[in-house]
Formats: C-alpha cells, sequence, structure tokens
C-alpha cells in the first residue's frame, strides 16, 4: 500500500499534476524543519528549474553541493541552472567537475561542447562532442552540434556530413536537412542544396545528379520524375 503521507510519494504526485509553485511550498516547510534534508533540497530545486527561477535552483543545488560535492543530481541542475543563466564559463567548472566523477558521461561532454560554443571557441567545443561520438557514434546531439562549429569554422563540407548522419540515424529532424540545405547554398551548389531540402541524402545526390545530366534535363524535373516513378512502383506493389 503507498502512504499518501510519505513525503516522496506526496512530492511526486505534485511533480505529476505540473503543481510546482505547490512543491516549492512543501519543500519549504521540510527544510524548516531540517535545512539538510535531501529530499527537500534536491526536489526544490528541480521545482525551481521547472519554474524557470533559474537563481533559486542555483543556489538550492549549490547548497546540497556544499554538503556532497560529488552529488551528480544536484550538479547536474546546478549546470542546467547556469546555462539558463548564460554563465558559460562557470557552466565549463561544474561540467569538469561531473567529468571527475565520470569521463565518460555524454551528456556532460555535450554541456560542455554546448558552453565552449556559446563562448566562439568552437573547435576545442568539437574536441568533447568527438569524444561523445567515440563513446555513441550514432549521438544525433553531439552530431549536430558538431556540425554547427564546423559551420561557424567555415568547414561546410564537415558540417554537411555530419547532418547527412543525423538524417541518416533519424529522419524526422528538419532542421537537419535545412541546415544542409543553406550550406550547399553557401557553397555555391544551388542543385545540392535543392535536393537536400528535400531530406535527399548526400549518397543518393549523385546519382539524381548524373541521371539529370544524361537526360538532358534540370535537377528538379529528374527529381520529380523519381518522385512519380517510385509512387507508381509503390502502387503496383499494392495491387500484386
Amino acid at each position: 500500500m503507498v502512504d499518501l503521507l510519505d513525503p516522496i510519494n506526496a512530492i511526486t504526485r505534485m511533480f505529476e499534476a505540473e503543481k510546482f509553485d505547490d512543491v516549492v511550498i512543501y519543500c519549504k516547510k521540510i527544510l524548516d524543519k531540517n535545512p539538510k534534508d535531501m529530499t527537500g533540497l534536491q526536489n526544490i530545486t528541480t521545482a525551481f528549474l521547472h519554474l524557470g527561477q533559474y537563481q533559486d535552483a542555483l543556489d538550492y543545488s549549490s547548497k546540497v553541493l556544499e554538503m556532497n560535492p560529488t552529488d551528480t543530481y544536484a550538479l547536474k541542475n546546478k549546470i542546467f541552472a547556469l546555462e539558463r543563466l548564460r554563465k558559460f564559463d562557470d557552466v565549463l567548472k561544474s561540467c569538469q567537475q561531473m567529468l571527475d566523477i565520470d569521463k565518460n558521461d555524454t551528456w556532460t561532454l555535450n554541456s560542455m561542447g554546448l558552453s565552449l560554443n556559446e563562448l566562439d571557441q568552437h573547435a576545442k567545443a568539437i574536441e568533447f562532442y568527438e569524444k561523445t561520438l567515440q563513446l555513441e557514434p550514432n549521438n544525433v546531439t553531439a552530431l549536430m552540434n558538431k556540425a554547427v562549429s564546423l559551420s561557424y569554422l567555415n568547414k561546410f563540407e564537415q558540417s554537411i556530413e555530419c547532418y547527412d548522419k543525423v538524417q541518416q540515424i533519424d529522419p524526422t529532424i528538419k532542421q537537419a536537412k535545412k541546415a544542409k540545405s543553406a550550406l550547399y547554398v553557401k557553397l555555391g551548389k544551388e542543385d545540392e542544396s535543392f535536393l537536400a531540402a528535400q531530406g535527399v541524402l548526400v549518397k543518393d545526390m549523385k546519382k539524381i545528379l548524373q541521371d539529370a545530366k544524361n537526360n538532358k534535363c534540370t535537377v528538379f524535373h529528374q527529381f520529380c520524375l523519381n518522385e512519380f516513378n517510385d509512387m507508381e512502383e509503390k502502387k503496383l506493389r499494392s495491387q500484386s
């Protein structure tokens, strides 16, 4: 039987109902009795994050870390708050604390990269995204952010490769094809830009471009012809 009076159960119900103000009030009552109560400190921090009160979230997560500097839950909450407060130098310090605990924490490696991006240290940011990708080759967050960094460094072809891999992993991410299309424009490749905007992968672009050349038609017409032929094939398969 669930104890409805148990603080953790009570707080869980409030979070599920998205009553974050009530969580703050409830946790403050707990902390009035015991300022070092971890249930109160951790949950009031999370509630303040949901409410967008990031300085308060930072203050309470720091109280946890004063008692336990290796509390990873509090460290992550602190990083969230610092990011929202745009204190990126401090984010890097907190991320380093996380990596001292677990050097292979990909969430932290990505957070390091993001803060370095915000500080215009794009080459350094890429190092952290690459560390993430060594651990998780299909980490979409790292790939997207690495692509952004490469673009800032005018390494457009390499950036396109990253966006292309994102599409292979998750074709539903529309930002990847939009960004890839924009990069082809910067490279002066309008046909590739058009194809990228349609979600065409790099490996398939070459055939479409070659077919258009062989058929003496525009890339647009070749793409439309391919689409029509694909629909006809699907229709025939469904009828058979």
